[in-house]
């Protein structure tokens, strides 16, 4: 049994683009696939699962670092997910990697070794994902050096 559900409903709006409703207070979202199936009018469920995974992970290392009380505001991610065929000819989600860029230099960091070792470990999405898809993980600092 699950410690929690998340429930989304979809409603079709036309060909491929769907409404997606969160609940709540959270704003709905219009998926579309791109041409020539859709008409590209919201991101397309690949850009949904790698926003997801890079979300996650962003969310996951802020966390991490402000548990040491250190901000590394302002966060960027950049996630690249490779689609491509398998061996049976489907199309699929090769891979994903995913580039995080601190707002600060890592010298402005404490504990940012112990961070980088673990923060990957609690990101729910990213983990989940993994089990399936390659996930590839870089962070840099604010002056570009590759931490991880």
């Amino acid at each position: 049994m699950s410690e929690k559900q998340i429930l989304v409903h979809l409603t079709q709006e036309q060909d491929y683009r769907f409404q997606i409703a969160f609940g709540g207070e959270v704003p709905s979202l219009t998926a579309d696939e791109p041409p020539p199936l859709g008409a590209g009018t919201g991101p397309s469920p690949v850009q949904l699962l790698a926003a997801a995974v890079g979300n996650c992970l962003s969310d996951s290392l802020l966390f991490a670092l402000r548990k040491f009380k250190q901000s590394p505001e302002p966060l960027r991610c950049e996630v690249r997910a490779d689609v491509g065929r398998n061996p049976e000819g489907r199309m699929r989600v090769l891979q994903i990697k995913a580039v995080l860029t601190l707002g600060v230099p890592a010298d402005q960091l404490q504990h940012l070794d112990r961070v980088l070792d673990q923060f990957e470990q609690f990101c729910t999405v990213t983990q989940s994902v993994g089990q399936g898809i390659p996930i590839e993980v870089v962070v840099h600092d604010a002056t570009g050096a590759q931490m991880k």
